[in-house]
């Protein structure tokens, strides 16, 4: 029973914390200081944002959706819809359903719509094709364009559609939709989105997401934990008007400027001049490279808590360790590549609060490794005592922290605290690693024959200056945490 599963969880911790002397902890009265300083500023951090999404959600938003649709409504000019659709090696299945909802949405939109749907496999061509004709709203202003090219990758994809969409001549009132193979836009999502483009500032809008996964119920949850997550963090920048980042699952740009040539040649092209690893040309991450053309360009971004679209997620290995591991390689290794030149244009250009939150996404990696090494040398060099007291204080916050995002989305299963500490422990580890190897770069969906290639001598050269900085680095954080455990007072 999941009430079970609470109960159980509370009396563990609770035995924790009460069979340890605490008074233990004046032995080591260095790493109480540390580990509260760190847990106050992260904590703290987490707060703002919690309070920002509240704010956000109740009170900013609806007012600002009221303003935009009264001023759509009156402009009485509806936008025409372009959706860019990429599919490969997507389970028949689900392309079926992602592109019955698309034509849906397409149908419902009142100023129109064309879609672009880009293929590799003739066989999707054909599929596409006969979905569209047995839709019975395929007649309503809808218009279906197949564009079938090599298997080059999505940037080539996205280029392409793009280019196609500029030969349509949109108007500068017009939306694109961006959409992944494997999700699913609600119906209304033109009529839901379009209103915010009256104000001339914003370049995009991005929506909430779930997931439907028939993988392990482990995985679904952590999915779930992280799409509750990315919920609440993306109401927090929606507040400022400028969200981190433009999913590539379902987010919706000015078409104006989507078929700007600079704007398509940096998603086709995009690169990052690194000091040690030279040009890395990106491969995964388009999403990220929208986002920052428009952050750059001064264009706001919008998030609608409203909105939300269903993506047909499955694991990438077999187990979930791995299968979370290979995702956050792709996802943390996107951010990081941008991350750097975002905070370059400083926080004048961008915004103060957005400025600090990039930030924070290069700090948190090591003050989260902080905490866990510290504690685990004053373990080994001070008093056993210390871990226990760790772990009761991990399972209190982790489940308080679920609580709060409970509020988000209602419920939480008693996994959750659980895959919380994993996600944190893990992924610092994982950006940590990414941080030093910008130029790895690989889709979930890339065959093991791409994988298995041999690598140059300037690439085994490049990988070894990683290997020696980040042993380095690692090293500074081993000698910090090992100075701070060893203090008394």
């Amino acid at each position: 029973m999941p009430v079970l599963g609470h109960i159980l969880y509370m009396l563990v911790f609770v035995s924790i914390a009460i069979a340890v002397p605490t008074h233990r902890l004046a032995e080591n009265a260095g790493l109480a200081l540390t580990i509260g300083t760190l847990g106050i500023w992260r904590y703290g951090w987490g707060a703002v944002n919690f309070a920002r999404a509240k704010l956000f959600i109740h009170f900013a938003h609806p007012a600002r959706r009221a303003a935009a649709v009264k001023e759509y409504e009156a402009r009485n000019r509806p936008a025409h819809a372009f959706f860019v659709v990429t599919t490969y090696k997507v389970d028949v299945a689900v392309t079926v359903r992602v592109y019955r909802a698309i034509f849906r949405a397409a149908a419902a939109s009142r100023g129109g719509a064309t879609v672009v749907a880009s293929v590799v496999d003739v066989a999707d061509e054909r599929l596409v094709r006969r979905i569209f004709s047995l839709m019975p709203q395929n007649a309503r202003g809808v218009h279906l364009i197949v564009d079938r090219i090599p298997a080059t990758g999505k940037r080539d994809a996205l280029a392409a559609s793009l280019r196609i969409l500029s030969r349509q001549c949109p108007t500068y009132d017009d939306i694109v939709v961006f959409v992944d193979g494997d999700s699913c836009p609600p119906e209304d999502v033109v009529e839901a989105c379009a209103p915010f483009f009256v104000d001339h500032r914003l370049g995009a809008v991005t929506t909430d997401e779930d997931c439907e996964i028939s993988d392990s119920r482990l995985f679904r949850d952590w999915f779930n934990l992280r799409f509750t997550q990315r919920h609440m963090m993306m109401s927090s920048m929606g507040l400022s008007r400028r969200v981190l980042t433009l999913t590539g699952r379902l987010s919706i740009f000015r078409a104006s400027l989507a078929c700007n040539a600079d704007f398509i040649e940096s998603i086709q092209f995009d690169s990052l001049e690194h000091w040690r690893l030279g040009k890395v040309p990106f491969v995964t991450g388009d999403d990220k490279s929208t986002w920052f053309w428009l952050l750059k360009n001064g264009y706001e971004m919008a998030y609608l808590p409203d909105v939300r679209s269903v993506s047909m997620e499955s694991q990438p290995k077999p187990g979930f360790v791995g299968s979370a591991v290979a995702l956050m390689l792709r996802w943390f290794g996107n951010m990081l590549r941008t991350n750097g030149r975002a905070l370059a244009l400083g926080p004048r250009r961008i915004g103060l609060f957005t400025w600090w939150s990039l930030l924070d996404q290069r700090i948190s990696m090591w003050t989260t490794l902080f905490g866990p090494v510290a504690v685990l040398m004053s373990t080994l060099f001070v008093s056993p005592l210390v871990l226990p007291i760790y772990v009761a204080w991990v399972m209190f916050t982790r489940y308080i922290n679920c609580c709060l995002l409970a509020t988000f989305r209602p419920s939480f299963p008693i996994s959750y605290p659980f895959l919380l500490y994993f996600s944190q422990i893990c992924g610092a580890l994982v950006k940590s690693f990414v941080f030093f190897r910008l130029d790895r770069q690989r889709w979930t969906r890339q065959t093991a024959e791409a994988s298995h290639r041999i690598p140059s001598a300037s690439e085994r050269l490049r990988g070894l200056s990683s290997t020696y900085v980040h042993i380095l680095a690692s090293g500074w954080l081993l000698f910090a945490a090992f100075m701070i455990s060893s203090a008394k007072i």
